[in-house]
């Protein structure tokens, strides 16, 4: 039986956000923007992240493998969580609950709170700020555009993405401190 509480934050909050969200899935009507989306959208299932990892090696040398398996770990905890909390919270996707929203792309899972490539996006820009920042020219706008295509392909509200990017940083950041204590 779904929690009472969060539906009905849910059903208040998708209202709020249904014109904000309609608005940015337009702009999929433009097919250019729609290719665009949809290509940063499939990087961010996992191939930019796994690419990244193994680019550890040839930025730190032998310690980058250390580097790309401490990353799989904490990639692991988030994919974890966040099926956890789409499971438990259960918050329709805006096609779904809105059908002037159109879905541009086909969804992985039938839940939408939080966006799991957002997550992701930014628990790698993390890591990467924390140890190949070379690399964030690339990452960073990359992340940017993931967390945007999620909205603009009609999967996620804004607040889906905004609680996804908070919670992949939030990870980030205590992989770094698990970092540090094992590593110094």
């Amino acid at each position: 039986m779904q929690p009472r509480t969060p539906r009905l934050t849910f059903e208040r909050l998708d209202r709020l956000e249904s014109r904000l969200s309609h608005r940015l899935a337009e702009l999929s009507r433009h097919a250019p923007t729609l290719w665009l989306f949809r290509c940063v959208s499939r990087l961010g299932d996992w191939p930019a992240w796994v690419a990244l990892a193994l680019l550890q090696p040839i930025w730190h040398g032998h310690f980058g493998w250390v580097i790309a398996v401490h990353w799989g770990l904490t990639a692991s905890v988030a994919a974890l969580l966040y099926r956890m909390l789409k499971t438990r919270l259960c918050r329709e996707r805006p096609y779904i609950t809105f059908t002037t929203i159109r879905c541009t792309m086909p969804p992985v899972d039938r839940y939408s709170f939080p966006s799991g490539h957002t997550l992701h996006a930014a628990m790698f820009t993390g890591l990467t700020a924390a140890t190949t920042p070379q690399l964030l020219p690339v990452v960073l706008p990359l992340a940017g555009l993931i967390a945007a295509s999620r909205v603009v392909l009609g999967l996620h509200y804004v607040s889906d993405v905004v609680v996804g990017g908070l919670i992949g940083a939030t990870l980030a950041w205590c992989s770094g401190l698990v970092a540090l204590f094992v590593w110094g």
